[in-house]
This record gives structure tokens, C-alpha cells and sequence, in this order.
């Protein structure tokens, strides 16, 4: 199959990437490996929406998360990605309380990377602002336009406006081998074989595999693993905004942040592996995890959490984001790591505008800017709810009791554009199986809806993907 650009990767970049070239008449693929599109680090990190104060100045990184933060606020209107300017706050246990060197060292850092909405405070005005803030806590740096964001409801957005405008998505086509010449990349695939004279690489922590399938000068990525706890919506007012310690070698350390759906997300680790795909908890990392985060906090209410999960970020040697055209045609996105979530969409603009200066196409004047997403039946006024109901009575039977999920929501989510095909993709869809129980209730008639819809047994549902088969025979 030919086209004028292929992507590799459908992560939250190259999700992005597809959505803004899109805009041009042109034929893009993306390849993904994955059962489903923001499987890898974007489905697993921390969310945030960073302000740009902790990068290291005149960086990709630094520019890029200043811009990128400024462009979800207009993307949150046209995609209807769901995000929220809640703020951050670093804290410090100095005795230099607010004055601490590490906090104006962070305040100035910002000032040079263009955040303008920071304040040094003392840790008694602090604790005024996050009640539960440990009094140990001496001093903080607070910026107000720092946010939250679900990273896999975003890349999903994006997918969906690229796909509305013609750009075609493969998964589970895993990319084996790369050949060049003629002036076009013959792309080897688990699937079949993909040419382009484009090629953008946003394969993530594959991201140096395949640039050394095309290059002598080798890339390689070292895979950093963080361990998380998820604690129950009950536990919402803990904090009201992402508390953060102070930045060390590893990262940004061990944060504790309010989700966008009021469950209170503590960590990452920062442990170098050797794997990538390496995303087991460990008993060491979640004590690490739990350790850490009470340092901010008076009192952690560990009882409550309802699950703890891994993610692997892409790092690079040179601590930035690697975002070049290495050679002719063939366009990487290395090492995006944080900030690389908040960065994403000004990534993307980069990495599109380089090779829109290569192929000179024309505007699309079919595209559609607008992308409205699955509307939460339990947000719904009663009225709407109704209406709901009287136009499709799948709106009136619950699924996910947890969450309070219809079974409309679940149909919509796997007949939507890159649509949900197994168990986890329902989920990061729709929120079905997020809640207390963990899909302990719903998991079996989820199973059913997805047979229903797709045409297939349930003995081939899968919960993320071949090998993750859930009924293995029957009796």
C-alpha cells in the first residue's frame, strides 16, 4: 500500500501528528503494533499538563511545553478533550522555606522557558492552599496554569478527527524491517508491506529501533519504568491540585494529583530497566511510591486504593526530545518523555510543518476541525438523560455499576472512528471496569456487547490484544 506519509506509532504524538496533517490533501497511514491506539507510554503516565518551569531552557522541551500547553486550550474546544487548569505546587522541606535556592532556582528557570503564572510562597500560606500538606513542608512554588489531562482520551481525540479526515489506521502491524530507494521507504510489516517517500518515526520507546533500521549513525532509548497507586474517587479532596517535590536527576519525582475523574493518582518511580515493554509492579516500587508521597502529605489513605499500574517512559542520552529530519524524508520523534504529553500537539505542529516545507501539498477543504466526544450518561441533566433513553433504550440499562456506564456508552465507544475492540480499549473509552470493583461486575456482559458488536466469538475477546484472551474454552 502506497501513500504520501506513514507514521509509525499511534501514540499520543503521532496521533497528533496524523490530526494536523490531516488539515492537507494527502494520504497518511500510521502503523501501530498495538491491539488499539495509545497503548504504550501515553496510556500510562501521569497526566499533567506541565507549566514549562522544570525544563531545562532553550530546549525542544522548553519551548515545546510552553507551546503545547497554550494549544490544548484550543484543542479542548474542537476535540472535546477532556482536561482541567487545576495548578501545581512544588514543595521544599529547606529551612530557607520559600526562599530555598532549588525553588528560586525553578522560579527563574520558568521566567526563561516564558511561564509567567508562578509565586514563591512559605509553607504556612501553602498549607492554606492544600490543607493536607505535611508540616514539614517549608515552602513551595505554585503555578496556577499548570492542568490535568487523560493522556489516552487525547490521543484517542485526535485518532478520531484524523481518521474523519481520511487518514486510515493499522493496528497490530508491527514494523519488522525498512528498506530505502528510489526515492520512497519500503516499510516490512507483520501485515504486508507500506510505501512512502515520508516517513515520521513516533514509535515511542521503539523510537530507536527504527531509526537504526535506516541510519549507520545508531539511536537507542533507555527505558525508564515508574510505579503508580490509584486511589478511590472517595478520597477526592486529598489534594485539589498536582503536588510535586523537588526535580532530581531521575525526574520530576513522586507526585500526588487529583484526576480528571476525582481519583488521586500517587508516583512514578523513576528505575532504568532493560526492557521496554517491562511494566510489572513491583512490591519494592510501590513501597517507594508510597514512602515518597508522604512526605507531602500529613497522612496517605493507602486502604483505599483500587489498583497501582507501571509505565515506561522514552528517554534519551541528551535529556531532550530528539526532533529532526536525520535524512532524506525520514523524520524522528526521539525520546519524548515529560513533558512530552503536554508537548504533543506543538510536536506534532513541528514535525508536520517540516514535512509539509518537503511536499508542498494543498489544503484540505474537506476537513473537519470538530471532533465531539462520548457523552457521559451519569454528567447528563435528568431531562437529557430521558431524552437519551426515549431515542435509544440501550442509554437506560447500566453496565459498569461503579462508574454508572450505559450500555450505549460501551456500543458507541467500539462503533466510533478507530473504534474499541477489546476490553481495555472499551475502557479507555468509555470508563467501564475504572471503578472500585475493577470490572468485576461488568467485565462478562462487556464481553457480550463486544461479541455482539464485532461480529466474533467470545472466545476471541481479548483484553488488550492477542495472547490476553479471556475465555480459553468451553464445557
Amino acid at each position: 500500500m502506497k501513500a504520501d506519509i506513514i507514521i509509525i506509532g499511534a501514540g499520543i504524538v503521532g496521533c497528533a501528528t496524523a490530526r494536523f496533517l490531516s488539515q492537507y490533501k494527502l494520504k497518511i497511514i500510521v502503523l501501530e503494533r498495538g491491539a488499539d491506539v495509545a497503548i504504550g507510554a501515553t496510556k500510562a503516565n501521569s497526566g499533567i499538563l506541565h507549566s514549562g518551569y522544570d525544563c531545562e531552557p532553550n530546549t525542544h522541551k522548553a519551548a515545546l511545553n510552553v507551546k503545547g500547553l497554550s494549544m490544548y486550550h484550543k484543542l479542548k474546544k474542537e476535540l472535546d478533550i477532556p482536561m482541567r487548569i487545576c495548578g501545581s505546587m512544588v514543595v521544599s522541606f529547606s529551612e530557607s522555606g520559600e526562599k530555598s535556592p532549588e525553588l528560586i532556582r525553578l522560579y527563574e528557570r520558568g521566567i526563561s522557558n516564558g511561564v509567567t503564572d508562578m509565586e514563591l510562597i512559605s509553607g504556612e500560606v501553602a498549607r492554606k492552599l492544600e490543607p493536607n500538606l505535611h508540616l514539614s513542608v517549608t515552602g513551595a512554588l505554585v503555578s496556577k496554569n499548570a492542568g490535568i489531562i487523560s493522556p489516552y482520551e487525547a490521543a484517542i481525540a485526535f485518532a478520531e478527527n484524523a481518521a474523519e479526515n481520511g487518514v486510515e489506521f493499522f493496528l497490530n502491524t508491527n514494523v519488522t524491517h525498512i528498506n530505502f530507494a528510489d526515492k520512497s521507504f519500503t516499510i516490512h510489516t507483520s501485515t504486508g508491506y507500506f510505501s512512502s517517500p515520508v516517513v515520521i518515526n513516533a514509535a515511542g520507546l521503539e523510537s530507536g529501533n527504527i531509526h537504526n533500521m535506516t541510519h549507520v549513525e545508531k539511536e537507542s532509548i533507555i527505558p525508564q519504568r515508574g510505579e503508580y497507586y490509584l486511589l478511590d474517587n472517595t478520597q477526592r479532596n486529598l489534594v485539589s491540585r498536582t503536588i510535586f517535590q523537588l526535580p532530581t536527576n531521575l525526574g520530576k519525582g513522586v507526585l500526588i494529583t487529583p484526576t480528571l475523574d476525582h481519583n488521586i493518582l500517587l508516583g512514578p518511580t523513576g528505575d532504568f530497566i532493560d526492557e521496554g515493554n517491562s511494566t510489572e509492579t513491583t512490591l519494592k516500587g510501590l513501597a517507594e511510591t508510597l514512602e515518597k508521597a508522604s512526605l507531602s502529605l500529613n497522612k496517605i489513605p493507602i486502604r483505599h486504593r483500587i489498583t497501582n499500574f507501571a509505565g515506561v517512559r522514552a528517554k534519551h542520552h541528551s535529556r531532550d526530545f530528539v526532533i529532526e529530519e536525520s535524512t532524506s524524508g525520514f523524520f524522528n520523534a526521539i525520546g519524548i518523555d515529560s513533558p512530552g504529553l503536554t508537548a504533543a500537539p506543538a510536536i506534532a505542529k513541528m514535525l508536520g510543518e517540516m514535512v509539509l516545507s518537503r511536499l508542498q501539498p494543498k489544503e484540505n477543504p474537506k476537513f473537519k476541525s470538530k471532533r465531539v466526544g462520548i457523552k457521559r450518561f451519569k454528567e447528563l441533566s435528568p431531562t437529557l438523560q430521558a431524552e437519551y433513553i426515549a431515542q435509544n433504550p440501550a442509554y437506560g440499562r447500566i453496565v459498569c455499576r461503579c462508574e454508572t456506564i450505559t450500555e450505549g456508552e460501551i456500543i458507541e465507544s467500539i462503533r466510533r472512528p478507530v473504534g474499541a475492540k477489546n476490553l481495555d480499549a472499551v475502557k479507555r473509552r468509555s470508563r467501564a471496569q475504572m471503578g472500585r470493583c475493577q470490572g468485576g461486575f461488568c467485565t462478562m456482559r462487556l464481553m457480550e456487547i463486544l461479541s455482539a458488536e464485532l461480529g466474533i466469538s467470545e472466545l476471541e475477546i481479548t483484553k488488550s490484544g492477542a495472547g490476553s484472551e479471556i475465555v480459553h474454552g468451553s464445557f
